[in-house]
């Protein structure tokens, strides 16, 4: 199992964190309003606990359950504090009408934040095609980008521990992608599918004998 830090206090962090504890990992929450930090820690339950603001994180994986304009601030502001983590960034830039990104060049918010991680910090993008309600009632596959094998490989085994199906899609420059999935996942909501009850998934067809 892992050890987890989740910085903020918010829905994701409530729904990761309740799916964290119940496949047995070990969580530490950390907020800007200590109380509410401690609040989410206990409704956790499973031994979890309450981190200081800003000092280093228990966890080896850190996930960032933020909205995306405080992401790479927030990264900034802890600084050495975050070496030698695997940082998760869970957030979707959207822009103010939901159909585009907020970002206008072919970057990620996860790449953003790995520019300003410290040595050793290691970034992986997951989580962010998946709605909140889906998360904590179905079993999505969970699509994630990164740079560092092994610390893809660590957030792939605490996807498992969630008891979903973490799918690779490459290195870190495709969470700008994953990120454009997020937009489609809305105007699916939107339009095609007209609710949120549904998530992105994979469906491999059986591999015919002789190809």
């Amino acid at each position: 199992m892992s050890s987890i830090s989740i910085i903020g206090t918010g829905n994701m962090a409530r729904t990761i964190g309740a799916r964290a504890v119940a496949g047995g990992n070990t969580v530490e929450v950390m907020g800007r309003d200590r109380s509410k930090a401690a609040d989410l820690a206990k409704t956790l339950g499973g031994g979890a606990t309450t981190g200081e603001w800003g000092s280093a994180p228990a966890g080896d994986i850190v996930i960032l359950a933020l909205l995306y304009d405080g992401v790479v601030p927030v990264v900034s502001q802890y600084g050495d504090a975050l070496a030698g983590k695997v940082l998760v960034d869970i957030s979707n830039p959207f822009n103010s009408t939901f159909d585009g990104l907020a970002h206008r060049k072919e970057t990620s918010i996860a790449q953003e934040v790995a520019r300003v991680a410290p040595a050793g910090a290691r970034v992986v993008k997951a989580f962010n095609t998946v709605f909140r309600h889906v998360l904590e009632k179905g079993r999505p596959d969970v699509f994630l980008a990164g740079d560092d094998a092994q610390a893809k490989a660590s957030v792939e085994a605490f996807i498992q521990s969630l008891g979903l199906r973490p799918l690779d899609v490459g290195d870190l420059k495709m969470a700008h992608w994953l990120e454009g999935a997020g937009v489609v996942t809305v105007g699916l909501a939107n339009h095609g599918v007209g609710n949120l009850d549904f998530a992105l998934g994979i469906t491999e067809l059986p591999v015919r004998a002789g190809g």
